[in-house]
C-alpha cells in the first residue's frame, strides 16, 4: 500500500510526494522509498500499478469516447466539433470545454500540427496543465490536533472515506479520533463505529445529540489525549436545505470555540458520478465554509471524470484525493498526470 504523506525536510514523519507533512512534535521511525528492501518496493511497484489499472478501468467509458475521435481523424471544424460534444458528454461544462478548446486551437495553429495523433498529445498536455493546478498536498503535523472537518451530501461516500483515510493516517504513526456529528442518521454514527471498531479508533457519539457538542467534546478529548488528527463526521445535507447549512456554519464555530486554530481543513466529499451537480455543491459548501479540500470518490462504472475540469475551471479548490472503488487502497491522491493518463491513452 503506497503513502500518502512526504516528508519534508525537518520532519518526523514520512509520505507519499503528494502529500507534505510538516514538524511534528511525535518522532516517527523514517521510512524512505530508498530505504525499502527489495520486496518492499516491487510491492510498492504493484498497488501503484494495480491502483494505474482500476483507474484507466474506471475511467474507461469517458477515455473510450474522447480517443476514438482522433482515429483517422482529419484537423478539421467537424472534429472540433465532436470533441467538443465529448468534453461536455465527460460532464467538463461550458466553460472549461470552450477554454480548452480555444486553447487546443492556439497550439495548432502555432505547432503547425497536422496529424490527429498531434493533436491528443496536445490535448492531454493541455490538460494535464489544466488540471494540476488542483494538486495540493493535505499537511499534517501542522496543529496537534489537526482537525478536520468532513462534509458532503448523502450518498457520496463520506463517512467511508473518513473510514478509509482513518487507516491511512495510522499506517503513518497518525493517532486519530472520530467525531460521530452526523447525528441526523442514526446508520451514519453506527456506520462509523464500525469503522473506528476495524480500525482500533476511539469515536465520540452522542445519541441524538447535538452535532456541534459532539465536534466540542471531541476536539477537547483529542487535545487532552494527544491525539494527532480529528475527522468530524457532519450530516449529508443538500446545499439547498439552509437550516442544515447553518448548522454546518455552527460546527465550525464551536470547533473554533474549542481550539482557537480549528478546524485546519474543511473537506467536501463528492460522488464522482453527479456530474454538474456536483460543481454546484462545491460552489455551496465553498461559499458558506471555505473548502481546504476536495474527496472525489466513485470515479468508477459510469463517472465520466471531467467534472473536474469544471471545478479547475469555476471553482478551483484543491483535489486531495480520489477514490475508484470500495478497498482502502482504492483511495489515493489526486494526480493530474496519472488521471490525463487514464483519460488519454489508449
Amino acid at each position: 500500500m503506497f503513502s500518502f504523506f512526504k516528508k519534508k525536510p525537518g520532519s518526523d514523519v514520512v509520505a507519499n510526494p503528494t502529500v507534505a507533512v510538516e514538524n511534528t512534535p511525535v518522532t516517527v521511525p523514517q521510512v524512505t522509498p530508498s530505504g525499502m528492501d527489495n520486496q518492499s518496493q516491487s510491492e510498492a511497484n504493484q498497488h501503484k500499478k494495480s491502483w494505474l489499472n482500476r483507474l484507466k478501468t474506471g475511467l474507461a467509458k469517458t477515455s473510450t469516447n474522447l480517443t476514438s475521435l482522433f482515429v483517422g481523424a482529419r484537423i478539421n471544424d467537424e472534429l472540433y466539433e465532436e470533441l467538443e460534444s465529448a468534453l461536455l458528454m465527460t460532464d467538463a461544462g461550458m466553460d472549461a470545454t470552450l477554454y480548452l478548446l480555444d486553447e487546443l486551437k492556439k497550439q495548432v495553429k502555432q505547432q503547425k500540427l497536422t496529424e490527429a495523433s498531434q493533436v491528443k498529445a496536445a490535448l492531454k498536455t493541455l490538460l494535464i496543465d489544466f488540471l494540476t493546478p488542483l494538486e495540493k498536498s493535505l499537511e499534517l503535523g501542522r496543529h496537534q490536533p489537526l482537525v478536520m472537518m468532513i462534509a458532503g451530501v448523502n450518498g457520496a461516500g463520506k463517512t467511508t472515506t473518513i473510514g478509509k483515510l482513518a487507516k491511512h493516517l495510522q499506517t503513518h504513526h497518525q493517532s486519530v479520533l472520530l467525531a460521530a456529528g452526523d447525528t441526523f442518521r442514526a446508520a451514519a454514527r453506527e456506520q462509523l463505529t464500525v469503522w473506528g471498531e476495524r480500525n482500533n479508533v476511539s469515536v465520540i457519539s452522542q445519541e441524538s445529540g447535538d452535532p456541534a457538542a459532539v465536534a466540542f467534546d471531541s476536539v477537547n478529548s483529542a487535545v487532552a489525549k494527544g491525539i494527532h488528527v480529528v475527522m468530524v463526521d457532519t450530516a449529508g445535507r443538500l446545499p439547498s436545505q439552509l437550516h442544515l447549512m447553518e448548522e454546518l456554519k455552527k460546527i465550525k464555530r464551536v470547533v473554533t470555540k474549542a481550539l482557537d486554530s480549528a478546524p485546519h481543513e474543511i473537506v467536501l466529499v463528492i460522488d464522482g458520478n453527479t456530474g454538474q451537480n456536483a460543481l454546484t455543491q462545491v460552489k455551496a459548501f465553498d461559499d458558506a465554509l471555505g473548502l481546504t479540500g476536495l474527496i472525489i470518490t466513485k470515479l468508477d462504472g459510469t463517472a465520466k471524470g471531467g467534472i473536474l475540469a469544471a471545478i479547475a475551471k469555476t471553482r478551483p479548490v484543491p483535489v486531495y484525493f480520489i477514490g475508484v472503488g470500495e478497498k482502502i487502497e482504492d483511495l489515493q491522491p489526486f494526480n493530474a498526470r496519472e488521471f490525463v493518463d487514464a483519460l488519454l491513452d489508449e
